[in-house]
C-alpha cells in the first residue's frame, strides 16, 4: 500500500519548524512529509494564501507523480487557510483529495482573538498585554490583513460558514483546556481565553487553549479529542498545553501519530450537530 504523505501547515505568525518534533516522532520518509510554508506572506488575504497553498500541493503532487489522498495537520490559522482552500476555492472540483484533516487549535468559526484586537474597549489592552510574546511590539491589528480574514465578522468566515464540510474528509480536532483553573496554563490572562459568545458580549473561559476557546473550534459533527486527557499533566507544565506550544506538546504528537497509523480510529468525543 502507498504511503499516504503528510501535510504540515503552521499558523499565524510561526514557521515550519514549528513541527520539528512532531516530524522526528512520525515514520514517515522524508518525501513523504510536505511542508507549507506561508511565514512570507503575512501581508497577504487569506484568499491568496489558501490559493498558494494549492498551488504548493498542486507542485507537489507533480513532482513525486502521486494522485492519492492525503492528511493535513494544521495549527491554528494554518487550518482556517487550509479549510478555505478545500471548503471555499475547492468546493465544486475536489481536486484535493483528503483523508484526515487534523487541526490543532484552528478558530473554525473565526477568532475571538482577531475580533478583540480590534475591539476598542478591550483591544489595546489585550495587545499590550500579549506585546513580545504573542505579538509583535507596537503591533496595529488594523493593518494585519491576515488577522482582518480571521475576525469571527469577516468576509471569509461568513464564506467558510455559508460552505459547509466536505463529506469526503474525515476531520479531527485536537482542543486544550485548562481543566484544573492553573494561572500558569496562560498567565496574560490567568490560564483563561477570551471568547465572543453568542450575545456578542465578551467573556473568559476555562474553555480555550489560551488564545483559541473551544466555541470557535466547533465544527458540527466532527470529532475531537480533549486535552490533557489526565488533568494532572497541567500541574507539572501547564504552559505546554497552550495554543503556542501545541504543535510541540508531546500528547498532541501521540494523537496525530494515533490517527496517521489507523485513520479509522474514532476520536474520544464528538461536537454536537448544533452549538
Amino acid at each position: 500500500m502507498e504511503t499516504v504523505p503528510l501535510v504540515l501547515v503552521h499558523g499565524w505568525k510561526s514557521h515550519p519548524g514549528i513541527w520539528r518534533r512532531l516530524i522526528e516522532k512520525v515514520n514517515l520518509p522524508p518525501e513523504k512529509i510536505w511542508l507549507f510554508d506561508y511565514s512570507g506572506l503575512y501581508e497577504s488575504t487569506v484568499f491568496h494564501i489558501a490559493g498558494q497553498l494549492r498551488s504548493f500541493l498542486r507542485k507537489r503532487r507533480r513532482l513525486d507523480g502521486y494522485t492519492g489522498q492525503v492528511d493535513i495537520v494544521c495549527h491554528s490559522m494554518g487550518g482556517y487557510v487550509t479549510r478555505y482552500y478545500v471548503e471555499v476555492l475547492d468546493r465544486n472540483k475536489r481536486e484535493e483529495k483528503v483523508r484526515q484533516l487534523i487541526e490543532i487549535g484552528v478558530p473554525n468559526q473565526g477568532s475571538s482573538m482577531a475580533e478583540i484586537f480590534n475591539d476598542p474597549v478591550h483591544g489595546p489592552q489585550v495587545i499590550n498585554v500579549l506585546s513580545g510574546e504573542f505579538v509583535p511590539p507596537e503591533y496595529v491589528p488594523e493593518k494585519d490583513i491576515n488577522v482582518q480574514g480571521l475576525r469571527v465578522r469577516s468576509k471569509e468566515t461568513r464564506e467558510l460558514c455559508n460552505a459547509g464540510l466536505r463529506p469526503d474528509i474525515r476531520y479531527r480536532n485536537i482542543l486544550a483546556a485548562n481543566r484544573t483553573g492553573d494561572p500558569a496554563f496562560f498567565p496574560s490572562f490567568e490560564g483563561k481565553t477570551w471568547v465572543l459568545g453568542h450575545d456578542e458580549t465578551w467573556r473568559k473561559t476555562w474553555l480555550g487553549d489560551g488564545v483559541i476557546p473551544h466555541y470557535d473550534s466547533y465544527l458540527p459533527g466532527t470529532e475531537f479529542d480533549l486535552i490533557p486527557a489526565d488533568p494532572g499533566f497541567l500541574h507539572a507544565e501547564p504552559y505546554h498545553y497552550c495554543h503556542i506550544h501545541l504543535p510541540k506538546n508531546p500528547e498532541v504528537i501521540r494523537l496525530i501519530i494515533r490517527y496517521i497509523n489507523n485513520p479509522s480510529v474514532s476520536s474520544s468525543e464528538t461536537f454536537p450537530d448544533r452549538w
